[in-house]
């Protein structure tokens, strides 16, 4: 369940992104007081040529050149100091902000990716992050540029003539109501820009991934119209940003020009003793003030629409990771697994995905699961990994129950093969020497290839081991990119290994090798395969049949087929379709 931020919490919390790296900003600070101090500077320059023109004394021309190049140097170091240390702030809070935003999806629950848009998340590391960058660096640069600048003119303003200068104070009210009217409208609809960001990247996404589906079965126009509306969502929402920011300038600056014209009207009457250096300066000085004021405005729309990116950032960031209290890590252990009155039901289901199950499967046995669609064999699977916490009974690995254990500590007794293979954008045999397997010796690698018959194939790839596979292994076929993911689970060499129908996309010939070689794996490990063909399964120590996310018969494949109920079906079923074939 998400929350809302306030304003004075985002402020605190980027704060101590920027703690680290305090003694940056306080000499970029330095830096920009430095800038502040010699704008005003500049109108005193012009103050001393009139007068030095008025006084007509040449001694004086002497040192206004070296005047004007010792004030240009200092300002020029002033900019370089406050532009090149904020920017080293910004860019590490930055990265920072960037990682521990990726380092909190790792810890994220499986549940929650389920419930979430996978745009979204991406897009809070893209964009919003973008977001916070030009906050962050731009808009805060020229927020304390000109913030100092402006302190700087007014006080210069206040010390020539105090009495003058409130009278520009007469706008400031209103100037910091159109700011705060302003700063609401634009952070609002900063949110709906950043919301229709995700959506574009998640339709996106889907397209990129999924586009032999799309051309298939001509879903072209659907996309299109599904990324139409939503960039045309974002369009209407930017427009009204720009919108809002546009009639923000002029309203301003008529507000300015309305307290300058007073200004000058009231320093034509109020100045009649001043020199006509003072009289200059305070004018130039006075006019040259609008210029902080409106970049100020601007600076503090985008610092709005920063704050409005990094509010989805510590909401996302507030979200609890996986439910990690065991205390239990040991080493690989012998993969005896136990179920009592196991039940489950998945977020906001008004039914039990699994129910009542109980179930000892001692170390080695190999136990097959098979029913129909939604029978809840791959959601008792993914309970023993606890990618879904149970809500009833208990399961023990070895004895202990899995909530006893650290979360890697369990994980690393399991191995998993799926039905829909995850690979990664890198080379074969990275994939296959995956995570925790990386620093696995070459030999087993291959070995583990040569178990599940992808040597061959992998050899006719262009870089052999070494082939970049391409995003979600693109460039392979369905039986190879499971035949590395076999790899994967052979090499992990874990005590419970899981397959959930590992061999459906392989042809009948890879079947049968790699068949050999899981009979070869299983005798030495605890084994759960979840099967569409009961042909793989025959061997299996137990065969469970599972309906509604209960089982309804148990035993061995003779033993079923004796009982002639809905494993015998099954299988004749299957025995006739063969047979037709």
């Amino acid at each position: 369940m998400t929350k809302t931020i306030s304003n004075f919490t985002i402020y605190k919390r980027l704060l101590k992104y920027v703690i680290p790296y305090i003694k940056f900003f306080i000499i970029s600070v330095f830096g920009y007081i430095i800038v502040a101090i010699a704008q005003p500077l500049f109108a005193e320059l012009v103050k001393l040529i009139i007068d030095t023109i008025e006084r007509g004394n040449k001694a004086d021309n002497m040192y206004l050149p070296a005047y004007i190049i010792g004030l240009v140097m200092f300002r020029s170091l002033g900019t370089f100091l406050g532009n090149y240390f904020l920017a080293k702030v910004s860019v590490n809070v930055v990265h920072k902000l960037r990682q521990e935003i990726f380092n909190h999806y790792t810890k994220l629950s499986t549940e929650y990716f389920d419930a979430q848009n996978s745009g979204h998340l991406i897009s809070l590391i893209t964009f919003n992050v973008a977001q916070v960058t030009n906050a962050t660096t731009n808009s805060v640069k020229t927020f304390v540029r000109e913030g100092f600048t402006a302190l700087g003119l007014i006080s210069y303003l206040l010390w020539l003539n105090w009495e003058l200068t409130l009278v520009f104070f007469v706008i400031t009210p209103f100037i910091a109501i159109l700011v705060t009217t302003v700063s609401k409208k634009i952070r609002s609809l900063s949110k709906n820009v950043q919301d229709s960001m995700g959506d574009m990247t998640h339709i996106t996404s889907e397209l990129v991934v999924g586009n032999r589906v799309v051309k298939c079965f001509g879903g072209s126009d659907y996309e299109k119209k599904r990324f139409r509306q939503s960039s045309a969502f974002n369009k209407q929402q930017t427009q009204k940003v720009a919108f809002v920011t546009a009639i923000q300038n002029p309203i301003m600056q008529l507000l300015i020009a309305c307290s300058l014209s007073g200004l000058l009207f009231l320093a034509l009457n109020m100045m009649s003793d001043s020199s006509t250096g003072d009289f200059v300066a305070y004018l130039l000085a006075a006019f040259m003030l609008p210029r902080p004021i409106q970049s100020l405005a601007q600076a503090n729309n985008e610092i709005q629409k920063g704050i409005a990116a990094a509010t989805d950032i510590f909401i996302s960031l507030d979200i609890d990771p996986e439910l990690d209290q065991g205390t239990v890590n040991k080493g690989k252990g012998k993969g005896v697994l136990q179920f009592e009155n196991i039940s489950f039901s998945y977020a906001n289901a008004d039914k039990l995905a699994v129910k009542n199950i109980n179930l000892t499967i001692q170390s080695g046995q190999t136990v097959a699961i098979v029913g129909a669609s939604g029978s809840g064999k791959t959601t008792l699977t993914n309970l023993i990994p606890r990618f879904y916490d149970y809500s009833e009974g208990r399961i023990l690995l070895d004895g202990v129950e899995i909530t006893q254990y650290t979360l890697n500590s369990l994980r690393e007794q399991i191995a998993l093969v799926t039905q829909n293979i995850t690979l990664f954008n890198d080379t074969v045999y990275n994939n296959i020497a995956y995570g925790i397997l990386s620093d696995t010796n070459e030999a087993d690698v291959l070995k583990a290839a040569d178990d599940a018959y992808a040597t061959e194939f992998i050899q006719s790839l262009a870089h052999g081991m070494q082939t970049e596979i391409g995003e979600h292994g693109i460039q392979l076929s369905g039986g190879q990119r499971q035949r590395l993911a076999i790899a994967r689970a052979l090499l992990k060499n874990a005590p419970l290994l899981i397959l959930d129908e590992a061999t459906s996309a392989l042809d009948t010939q890879s079947e049968r090798y790699i068949q050999q070689a899981l009979e070869h794996v299983m005798a030495h490990r605890t084994t759960i395969v979840i099967a569409h063909r009961l042909s793989t399964i025959e061997k299996a120590d137990v065969i469970l049949v599972m309906e509604a996310g209960e089982i309804i018969e148990r035993g061995t494949h003779a033993e079923l087929l004796a009982k002639n109920s809905v494993y015998a079906k099954l299988h004749a079923m299957q025995f006739n379709e063969g047979q037709a074939a």
